[in-house]
């Protein structure tokens, strides 16, 4: 089992910045990604940024050059720092963590946490 918990949304100006805090626990052998997805009110939950550890990190093109998604103390730890917020950016943002697991042999499995509402007024 593998518990996700996200923090550090709220109501900003546009223009204003915001740090999301994601951190997972429980049993897993190790962390293959944590990234962060959105949904917005009629849209579809869309990938905001993810960082396979060790390997590749990707970002959705609409925040290119504004987000930064970078690794805490431990790999089980995930950041995403906003800046220049737009109030399109206004969603619930979701911590999305790829955790691997023994079971007769490794599996990779998906957890999420319960979402963090991001709010950015014009």
């Amino acid at each position: 089992q593998v518990q996700v918990v996200e923090s550090g949304g709220g109501v900003v100006q546009s223009g204003g910045f915001l740090r999301l805090s994601c951190e997972a626990s429980g049993t897993f052998i190790s962390i293959h990604s944590m990234g962060w997805y959105r949904q917005a009110p009629g849209k579809q939950r869309e990938l905001v940024a993810n960082m396979v550890i060790g390997g590749p990190t990707t970002y959705a093109d609409s925040v290119k050059g504004r987000f930064t998604i970078s690794s805490g103390e431990s790999e089980h730890s995930v950041y995403l720092q906003m800046n220049n917020l737009r109030p399109d950016d206004t969603a619930v943002y979701y911590c999305n963590v790829q955790a691997n697991h023994y079971i007769g042999s490794i599996v990779t499995n998906d957890y999420w946490g319960q979402g963090t509402q991001v709010t950015v007024s014009s």
